[in-house]
C-alpha cells in the first residue's frame, strides 16, 4: 500500500475567500473558506506542483514545477490552462513570493539563482547569482525584498527598483549559543522568510528547532524561538542536535498572524506551536537588540495545540477572515472560540477535510 500524499503548499488569495493547496499526489485543489468544502480539484500529472501562490485575483495562481522542468508555471483556474511559463532555472525551484502590490513575481532556486519575473511576459526581468541556496521574501510594501543565503548566514536586503544594484543592508544572523552545542556551530539551514504586516519584524523559518525574530530596519537579532522540535529536527546525525543542513519538507510551516502579535508554527509531531509577541502580554518590550557576544534572548511558545497526525507541514492565517488553515495528512480550518468568556479567545477546529 503506498504512503499516504501529503499536502505540501498552500495559499490564501487576498480577499481570503478561497484557499488553494498542494499535494504529493500532484493535483491542486481549490477551497471555500467560508463552506470548508473543495470547489475545484485540478492536477498536474506531467509537471507536478508545489509552492502554489495566488496572484491579486482568485482565478489565477502561479507555482513550481517538481519534475519534466525546473519551469514556473502561471495558471487560470477559471478554465484549467496555463497562461504563461517562466523559463530559466536548471535545479528545483524551493522558493516562490508574489509581490504584495503587483503582479510580478520571485523564484529561488537549488541552481543558486534569484529570478524576478511579470506575468505579462515570459521574460526574466531579474536575475541574481547567490553563492549559496536563497530564500526570498517580499515586504508588504513590494519596494523591498530580502534574500537568504543559506550556508553563508547572511540574509540580504535589495531594493525592488535596484536590485541590479548591491544590497542596501546585508544582515548577520550570528547566534552564538549554538556554540555551545558543537564547534564549529552547525548553522541550521534557513527555510522561509516573512515580514510582518506592521513592517517591524523578519521572521526567519529554520528547518531545525529555533526560529528567529529580526528588526526588519537594521537587522538586528531580537529572540530566538524555541520549544519545538523542527519537522527535520530529529533527523539524519545531528539529530541531537536539532541541526539538518537542508530544507527537507520544511518552509510552509510558519506564519504570522495578520496583526503581527503571534507566530505560529508547525512541528514534527503535528502540534502548532503559537509565541505571543503582543502589547498585551508585553513580550513585544522583551524584543531589543542582542548585544554582541551574547547569545539570543530565548522566547519559548506561549500556546500549544494538538494539530495533526504526522508533520504540520503547512500553516497559513487567513488575511481578511479569523480564521487558519493547517495541512499535514490533511487540511483542516481553524476558527476562534470564545467559549462564552468575553476577552478570552481560543482556537478549534471544526472541521476536517482530506
Amino acid at each position: 500500500m503506498p504512503p499516504p500524499n501529503q499536502i505540501t503548499g498552500m495559499s490564501f488569495d487576498d480577499r481570503g475567500d478561497y484557499l488553494i493547496t498542494a499535494a504529493e499526489d500532484e493535483c491542486f485543489k481549490l477551497w471555500n473558506c467560508k463552506t470548508g468544502k473543495s470547489s475545484k480539484v485540478l492536477y498536474s500529472r506531467k509537471y507536478g506542483v508545489d509552492l502554489p501562490r495566488f496572484l491579486h485575483t482568485s482565478s489565477t495562481i502561479v507555482y513550481a514545477s517538481t519534475k519534466e522542468d525546473d519551469t514556473v508555471r502561471y495558471h487560470s483556474l477559471h478554465d484549467n490552462k496555463f497562461l504563461q511559463y517562466f523559463r530559466g532555472h536548471t535545479q528545483k525551484v524551493i522558493s516562490l513570493e508574489v509581490s504584495p502590490q503587483a503582479d510580478t513575481i520571485m523564484s529561488g532556486s537549488l541552481d543558486n539563482t534569484v529570478r524576478l519575473w511579470d506575468v505579462r511576459t515570459p521574460l526574466c526581468r531579474g536575475l541574481l547569482h547567490t553563492p549559496s541556496t536563497p530564500i526570498v521574501a517580499y515586504d508588504n510594501s513590494g519596494m523591498v525584498f530580502a534574500v537568504a543565503l543559506n550556508g553563508y548566514n547572511r540574509i540580504c536586503l535589495y531594493d525592488q527598483n535596484n536590485f541590479d544594484k548591491e544590497p542596501f543592508l546585508t544582515i548577520h544572523l550570528d547566534d552564538i549559543s549554538l556554540n555551545k552545542i558543537s564547534f564549529p556551530p552547525r548553522i541550521p539551514f534557513i527555510s522561509s522568510l516573512s515580514f510582518s504586516s506592521n513592517g517591524k519584524w523578519l521572521l526567519v523559518g529554520t528547518s531545525s528547532n529555533c526560529h528567529y525574530i529580526l528588526d526588519a530596519f537594521d537587522g538586528a537579532l531580537l529572540a530566538k524561538l524555541v520549544g519545538f522540535t523542527g519537522l527535520e529536527g530529529g533527523k539524519g546525525p545531528n539529530h541531537a542536535i536539532g541541526v539538518v543542513p537542508a530544507q527537507g519538507i520544511s518552509g510552509e510551516e510558519l506564519t504570522w498572524t495578520p496583526d503581527s502579535k503571534f507566530i505560529i508554527s508547525g512541528t514534527q509531531e503535528g502540534k502548532l506551536v503559537m509565541w505571543d509577541i503582543s502589547p498585551e502580554s508585553g513580550n513585544d518590550k522583551k524584543l531589543i537588540a542582542t548585544p554582541q557576544g551574547s547569545p539570543p534572548f530565548e522566547m519559548g511558545p506561549s500556546i500549544t495545540l494538538d494539530g495533526h497526525p504526522g508533520p504540520t507541514r503547512c500553516v497559513k492565517f487567513n488575511p481578511r477572515l479569523a480564521m487558519m488553515a493547517t495541512a499535514g495528512l490533511e487540511l483542516a480550518f481553524w476558527l476562534p472560540d470564545t467559549g462564552g468568556v468575553e476577552g478570552e479567545v481560543e482556537l478549534k477546529k471544526p472541521y476536517k477535510t482530506g
